[in-house]
């Protein structure tokens, strides 16, 4: 029996870094954000459904999904982002499961399911066991600003408009603190993999 771990975080908490070591020991990893980018291509049900809600303004030249321009329209509306949110998230979890039953059928024994909003899309009946990667909201706020060269204000709007990670603690089943040093978090990591049972094929 396959185990089915969802990934989760914030924006810059680190999940991405934990990701690439599922990888680096061998363990699958399906992640929900590149789906998300496959569902909406030219000619995929989702494309045809969101120009058909949205309008061709929202295309480029080469007919492919203007995403600035669409997340213009979205962000000034709550209504409009419900719309988008119910075509995208029923097509990337179709994908999702559909990659995770391929890879079982492959003979996988571990599969890791990177999805950002796994609580607050109620996607954890998708998965065996929850893996958080936490960081506090100083850090949070601090590595945003850096990575993204955003203003305090701009950061702090792209993280209030996510669930709050310290309340995630509680619902995730395991957490990596992701705080410290790489190696801090390395050792997380490899601790979690132990009291799992999942096999570290990359050592």
């Amino acid at each position: 029996m396959a185990l089915t771990i969802g990934l989760t975080g914030g924006i810059a908490s680190g999940k991405s870094t934990v990701s690439q070591m599922f990888k680096e020991a061998g363990i699958v990893v399906i992640d929900a954000d590149v789906i998300a980018r496959k569902v909406v291509e030219v000619g995929e049900e989702a494309y045809e459904q969101i120009v058909h809600s949205f309008g061709e303004d929202i295309l480029l030249p080469d007919e492919t999904i203007d995403r600035p321009k669409l997340g213009a329209v979205i962000f000034s509306s709550e209504e409009k982002r419900l719309t988008l949110n119910s075509i995208v998230h029923p097509a990337v979890r179709k994908q999702m499961l559909k990659e995770k039953e391929n890879y079982i059928k492959n003979g996988e024994e571990t599969i890791v399911l990177d999805i950002p909003l796994l609580f607050e899309s109620k996607l954890t009946s998708l998965v065996d066991r929850t893996l958080l990667v936490y960081v506090d909201y100083e850090t949070q706020l601090m590595r945003l600003m850096n990575r993204n060269n955003l203003n305090k204000k701009d950061a702090e709007d792209r993280i209030q408009s996510q669930m709050r990670l310290k309340d995630k603690i509680q619902l995730a089943d395991a957490v990596i603190d992701n705080n410290g040093m790489i190696e801090a978090t390395k050792h997380q990591f490899h601790e979690i993999c132990k009291q799992w049972g999942i096999q570290n094929k990359g050592l």
